[in-house]
């Protein structure tokens, strides 16, 4: 083999490693759904927070349902103050000591389960933080896959406005077109070409925001598959929605959560009617006489308990403000169950209806008005269509396929919010 053969065999493949990079690489930055929404759960800073709240307050139950840590002490008992001789007087002693508060049997439980509940609130909130922040970050792959198939379609007509201007203007030089159907195609390209800036720069601003979800750069760029699946599905019953929310969705658990915690707290406000109890323990050294008597030490050991002496105006108002507190959690309850609903409601419908639209314009609109296009611009290279009507065919048929990209988006952002209304997948028949 000759030298030069073998130079140009190591350039080619060469070339063709970086080729492969290249491509190895561009797909590695096409950002595809399911990418974003794990990205978004394991970058996302607002739901980690939340991860740490949930992880700190779990760690509360232990600490309150624990009884208080015992006192030590080291006392010196009747020292007389005239000489500090602890041999002077036979009550004179010296010597450690040791206390221990104990609760009425049932408040340190109580108040470990209050806590409990406390926490698994907090761990149905992440939960519940988790499939809102998956529904955003959908909505905004979504209208960004909207943008991206827009300007699509806005390039590719802006290729047909100009083979409108190329056809029109040819008409006029060979005296068979009029001048005023160039200007018109002019103008409508003009159109297109502001719309293209404005779909760009709404791009821009949803790459932004998707972006700052993910916990990236804000300007980092975003490339999204060019085609995917246009295949819509069916989903289940709203009746039947609504009943899988009342057991999977983590806002009503959360709420449920809270009412538990609060019923544990009336339970804690009614046993302060009764009293806590402290026990102690002292040891008290005693020296000898100073005649060399030999004394005995002593044991002193004492219990305390605190006398709720005031209960009309401390306990009793406890109970109500503890059972104020369970009754407002329950209104809670309700209300967000309302809500839940009318979300499921709202968002079912909207899904319904965006997925008429897009089967009408894929199986009727579209079809017919690209008919429409080509018969009259074939009629027009004829002389046989006004080029107004052409060039008003043209725009009918980019703002149909416009509607159903729209409709077919709105659908997909309905199905994400239903997912996260009803708090599960198995929404699909």
């Amino acid at each position: 083999m000759s030298r030069s053969l073998i130079i140009l065999s190591s350039i080619f493949f060469s070339l063709l490693l970086v080729v492969n990079e290249v491509t190895a690489s561009e797909k590695q930055s096409v950002l595809t759904l399911n990418a974003a929404t794990q990205l978004a759960v394991q970058n996302n800073p607002d739901l980690a927070q939340m991860r740490a709240r949930a992880e700190a307050m779990a760690a509360i139950p232990s600490q309150v349902s624990t009884l208080p840590d015992p006192e030590i002490s080291f006392n010196a008992r009747n020292l007389p103050i005239n000489t500090f001789n602890t041999g002077q007087e036979d009550m004179t002693m010296i010597g450690p000591g040791i206390s221990q508060a104990i609760p009425f049997p049932g408040k340190l439980a109580l108040r470990g389960q209050a806590a409990d509940f406390e926490a698994g609130a907090a761990l149905q909130n992440v939960t519940e933080a988790r499939a809102w922040l998956i529904s955003n970050v959908k909505n905004t792959w979504w209208r960004i896959f909207f943008l991206d198939q827009a300007l699509l379609i806005v390039k590719n007509n802006q290729v047909l406005l100009r083979q409108f201007v190329q056809i029109a203007s040819t008409k006029y030089e060979v005296g068979e077109g009029l001048q005023q159907d160039v200007l018109l195609a002019q103008v409508e390209l003009s159109n297109l070409l502001d719309q293209q800036l404005i779909l760009e720069g709404a791009r821009r601003n949803s790459v932004a925001q998707l972006n700052a979800i993910l916990d990236r750069e804000a300007n980092q760029p975003v490339i999204l598959p060019e085609k995917i699946a246009e295949q819509l599905p069916s989903i289940i019953p709203e009746v039947t929605l609504y009943q899988l929310a009342k057991n999977a969705r983590a806002l009503l658990a959360s709420k449920q959560e809270s009412i538990n915690a609060a019923q544990a707290r009336v339970e804690l406000a009614r046993r302060d009617y009764y009293p806590d109890f402290k026990f102690g323990a002292f040891y008290g050294f005693r020296g000898d006489r100073p005649t060399g008597v030999d004394r005995a030490d002593l044991l002193t050991l004492n219990m305390s308990v605190n006398i709720p002496i005031f209960a009309a105006r401390k306990q009793a108002k406890a109970v109500d403000q503890r059972n104020s507190e369970l009754m407002q959690q329950k209104y809670v309850l309700q209300d967000e169950w309302n809500k839940v609903r009318a979300q499921i409601s709202q968002n079912y419908s909207d899904f319904k209806r965006a997925s008429e639209q897009v089967t009408l314009f894929k199986t009727g609109i579209i079809p017919q008005a690209s008919q429409t296009v080509a018969s009259m611009l074939a009629g027009y290279q004829v002389n046989k269509v006004d080029f107004l009507n052409l060039v008003r065919s043209q725009i009918t048929l980019l703002n149909h396929e416009m509607k159903y990209w729209q409709a077919f988006t709105e659908a997909n952002q309905s199905l994400a919010q239903l997912v996260a209304a009803v708090g599960k997948e198995e929404i699909y028949e």
